[in-house]
């Protein structure tokens, strides 16, 4: 059974620049802020499948609701589209036409790949697990919703219903052992589904995993720091003990 592999907000590419009003210098910097840098090679796992976005969460974010009246963040201009920086300056004007084009050619293709991908393993193992990986700022955003200091050096997000408490349990187990602080559910909350099984399918399983970034990059930038190697080899430690859950758990379906 292959594990599946979320990757959204590795990529630093834009790719087109209509509707931003920004300067590019302004762009540019919001973009190093809010990369979650080198999680598709932390997360590296030829073996499994991977679902990365190639473009920017400041181009478009996949882990946003696309309706805004569903989207928390949209009310800070920062729903699936963004149209404010983290700091609330303008940034983007989106027009009817821009936002569909957007999300046909770009959201749309990237959640069908994830749906697919999930269909294809429930139909042959009966079950599914989806690793939703991220990294996180060591000081909160100004936008973000929880700004408690001390955040941890693991986050682990969960959902209610997809979720196993014994999952829960064992990767919490996993980074404490190995001394490392571990929060659940934050400074960041949820994990994702594919709203075809959301709600609906307990045999889809998902968990994230986000890594404090002062762990492995230098401070203001996307320079790879000393525990780089060290996070990569714990995080692919993890990955191992992902797959040993899954094969406790599935039943090939031929």
């Amino acid at each position: 059974m292959k594990l599946i592999l979320h990757i959204p907000h590795s990529s630093a590419h834009i790719p087109f620049f209509d509707g931003f009003t920004a300067p590019r210098e302004e762009i540019d910097a919001e973009v190093l802020k809010l990369t979650d840098w080198y999680t598709n090679e932390l997360f590296d796992a030829r073996g499994e499948e991977m679902i990365v976005a190639d473009f920017s969460r400041v181009f478009c974010d996949v882990e946003r609701f696309a309706d805004d009246d569903q989207e928390v963040m949209a009310k800070f201009g920062m729903g699936v589209l963004y149209e404010k920086t983290d700091s609330g300056l303008p940034l983007r004007n989106i027009t009817p036409r821009l936002r569909d084009s957007i999300l046909s050619k770009y959201y749309c293709i990237h959640h069908q790949k994830l749906n697919d991908g999930v269909s294809r393993q429930l139909k042959k193992y009966g079950e599914v697990l989806i690793l939703d990986c991220h990294s996180f700022a060591d000081t909160p955003f100004h936008r973000d919703l929880n700004k408690m200091p001390d955040r941890p050096d693991f986050n682990i997000g969960t959902d209610p219903y997809h979720t196993p408490g014994n999952l829960l349990s064992v990767s919490k187990r996993f980074f404490t052992e190995k001394g490392y602080s571990v929060g659940v559910d934050w400074p960041y909350t949820g994990s994702i589904v594919p709203l075809t099984y959301y709600g609906a399918n307990k045999k889809v399983k998902s968990i994230m995993l986000e890594v404090n970034r002062k762990l492995y990059l230098k401070e203001g930038g996307h320079q790879r720091n000393e525990g780089f190697e060290t996070i990569k080899k714990v995080v692919q430690e993890y990955l191992l003990l992902l797959k040993e859950y899954v094969s406790s758990q599935c039943v090939v379906n031929e």
